[in-house]
């Protein structure tokens, strides 16, 4: 009885299941049927007439700001004109290219033009090789004008229109259609950056206009050109192995940043790309536009510069160059560049940094000529020269001499040394002032020595101290390290030692240490080096670490903190914990002795550079120096001030600038507007000027 009441449960759940797998079946096949049979054309019409196409949407890139407030680098939107292949005929195609064209015409915007056929009169624009190479791609026979080869082009296209003008409107877009290419979903550029009016005008004619789409890009710009441009840095489109260590984040024809804080800080400045749904029937005409993720803008980041400083740090270089190449200081040198940096001596923060000849980055956004960059690539306008060109110091390397000598007790503040002008030891080198007057200095202590720059000094002092604790001092200045500037390629110079020695398979001889004392041999660094231990020779020995970033602040407001912000220079420059610099112990009677020393150089009548600063109202602490580089004299000026509770510590290089005193007039003219004293020509308020006008 159990067992048949069970078998008649099992059977009946079974009629039930197969029962609802046959109502199923039948509201399936209804639906079927009424999608195929009842409104299959309905769908199909759908279906043929409805396209949706994914567009990226640009994410404006991050500003870049002095912090003085004036933007060096900002992102404009532009309006382009994209073509999307539609199923229309040739005779729509045509209209709706020629209205286009009639429309941005009107509004003195442009469209891509490569048709090299000119009409009324008929000229062909090319010549000689390049016109047959273009008969024969176009299957042109080689003896056909420009009339006929018109004629050709326009009946291959189907143009029906007679005024030869407007035709050619059609013909050059439809040739730039064949040269390109384009599809369903991979639009081709018509036109870039148009005018708003111009995109208004298109999105109204949207109905007349198959296929043809406004793209909303972002263009980056340079509002004040050349000013900072080595700091900034330049963009350029992305290459090979760029595109492919991140095909996820970049387009084949994206720009990216090559140099500077563009290149260093592309992570930041990037932002993330959005996307939107555009739908589209196949007459060309959008029914739709929808945004399927959110564009998130870059960072902006806010430098440590300011920016009429940098102004002027860059036109006093600039002038001051061309002043020595004219003669005006005496003797005519070939000056061929330089650099100037701008260091506050308290906290490291570069507040001017410039390098001659400079470069416009604008350039390399809207198209570079050839002519353009062969000029650049000639005067090396590319080379940061401040942190990527290294130059022997000379004389301006006297004061680690001089510290070291004091430090380690081979000399005192109050020694007197009896200098003859030729030293007699090694190689029997000469002080300047023999070789030039054939007189020596006589009788002088530290303070003497650095004023009047003696040669003589400092190579006793050196043979008295050996290369191990010369070199020991300059390390400890941080010569021969990169600084660790937030910015890419810098070089880290040389120390002359034992070490550089034998890594150019010699030894360190007398003659080497003797030369090393007064800045030669292999002593090698960057202007953006000697200005930082310029910076610690004025502040007493306190570690000063540059930096060029102020602060970085994300799209939504948010500041990234600076552990971030140095941990990812770090890794991204391979850094170390040798680029960061310690305090140097000195003792207050020998910096006092070496400050007066380059307190003299400017304020003594026997001082090297008292003509340049002997009307100045700033008291400066200061020195020269020159050296010889092969057929070269560079030219070298440091300087800090105010000298009784200095600020900012400024150093000048000028390549072939023949002598040190030659470029102090470059430190005077920045530390005067610095304080707000200068009366210059060359002073102008950049932040007068609004952001539009050009630094140069």
């Amino acid at each position: 009885m159990n067992k048949k009441s069970e078998l008649e449960r099992t059977n009946f759940r079974f009629n039930i299941i197969t029962t609802i797998i046959y109502i199923v079946g039948v509201i399936l096949l209804i639906q079927l049927f009424n999608l195929q049979i009842i409104h299959g054309n309905e769908y199909r019409e759908t279906s043929n007439t409805k396209l949706s196409r994914e567009v990226t949407i640009e994410a404006a890139r991050g500003k870049i700001y002095a912090r003085t407030g004036t933007i060096l680098a900002d992102t404009k939107m532009g309006f382009n004109v994209e073509l999307f292949k539609t199923k229309v005929s040739d005779d729509e195609l045509n209209s709706a290219l020629l209205i286009f064209s009639e429309i941005i015409e009107s509004n003195e915007d442009k469209h891509i033009d490569k048709l090299p056929i000119s009409v009324e009169p008929f000229n062909y624009t090319i010549k000689g090789e390049e016109l047959k190479k273009w008969k024969e791609t176009n299957k042109i026979n080689s003896a056909a004008s420009a009339e006929e080869a018109f004629l050709i082009l326009k009946d291959k296209y189907s143009i029906k229109e007679e005024n030869n003008k407007k035709a050619r409107k059609i013909v050059t877009l439809r040739y730039t259609i064949d040269l390109t290419g384009y599809t369903a979903t991979k639009p081709i550029e018509l036109a870039k950056e148009i005018s708003r009016k111009s995109a208004i005008q298109i999105e109204e004619r949207n109905g007349e206009l198959a296929g043809i789409a406004i793209d909303v890009e972002s263009e980056r710009v340079y509002p004040q050109k050349s000013l900072a441009s080595h700091i900034i840095g330049y963009m350029g489109k992305i290459d090979e192995n760029e595109y492919n260590s991140n095909k996820d984040v970049y387009k084949r024809d994206d720009y990216i940043g090559k140099t500077g804080v563009e290149k260093l800080f592309e992570k930041y400045l990037k932002g993330v790309n959005g996307t939107k749904e555009i739908d589209m029937s196949v007459d060309g005409t959008r029914t739709g536009e929808y945004t399927t993720k959110e564009a998130i803008g870059g960072s902006s980041i806010v430098l440590t510069i300011d920016a009429n400083l940098q102004y002027i740090a860059q036109r006093a270089l600039e002038q001051n160059i061309k002043k020595i190449r004219a003669g005006g200081f005496g003797k005519k040198y070939n000056a061929q560049g330089g650099a100037v940096v701008v260091l506050n001596v308290k906290n490291g923060e570069v507040l001017a940094m410039a390098s001659y000849p400079d470069y416009n980055p604008q350039e390399y956004i809207d198209g570079i000529t050839q002519e353009k960059l062969k000029q650049y690539n000639k005067n090396s306008a590319l080379l940061n020269r401040a942190i990527q060109g290294t130059y022997a110091p000379g004389s301006i390397f006297k004061m680690v001499t001089a510290i070291a000598g004091l430090q380690e007790g081979k000399i005192s503040a109050t020694e007197k040394i009896y200098t003859r002008g030729v030293y007699p030891r090694a190689h029997r080198p000469e002080c300047w002032v023999y070789t030039s007057l054939h007189r020596a200095h006589g009788n002088i202590n530290v303070s003497e020595a650095l004023e009047k720059s003696c040669n003589y000094f400092f190579y006793e002092t050196g043979h008295r101290l050996g290369i191990e604790k010369l070199s020991k001092y300059a390390k400890a200045f941080g010569l021969g390290y990169k600084t660790g500037i937030e910015l890419p390629y810098e070089q880290a110079g040389t120390v002359a030692s034992n070490e550089s020695a034998e890594a150019n398979k010699e030894k360190m001889t007398e003659g080497g240490l003797l030369s090393a004392a007064i800045g030669q041999s292999y002593n090698d660094f960057t202007p953006l080096q000697m200005a930082k231990y310029i910076a610690m020779v004025s502040n007493g020995g306190k570690a000063v670490n540059p930096t060029i970033i102020k602060n970085i602040i994300s799209s939504d407001g948010k500041q990234i903190s600076s552990n971030e912000i140095n941990t990812y220079v770090n890794e991204k420059l391979g850094l170390s914990d040798e680029n960061v610099t310690k305090d140097v112990k000195i003792d207050k009677a020998s910096i006092k002795a070496v400050r007066r020393g380059m307190k003299s150089v400017t304020t003594d009548e026997g001082g090297t550079a008292y003509s340049i600063f002997k009307n100045f109202d700033i008291e400066v602490g200061g020195k020269t120096g020159s050296t010889e580089a092969g057929n070269w004299v560079n030219a070298w000026f440091a300087g800090f001030a105010p000298y009784d509770n200095p600020e900012i510590a400024v150093v000048v290089l000028v390549e072939n600038g023949g002598h040190g005193y030659y470029t102090a007039e470059v430190v005077r003219d920045i530390i005067g507007e610095y304080f707000g004293m200068s009366t210059e020509e060359i002073k102008e308020d950049v932040s007068a000027k609004g952001e539009t006008e050009a630094y140069r």
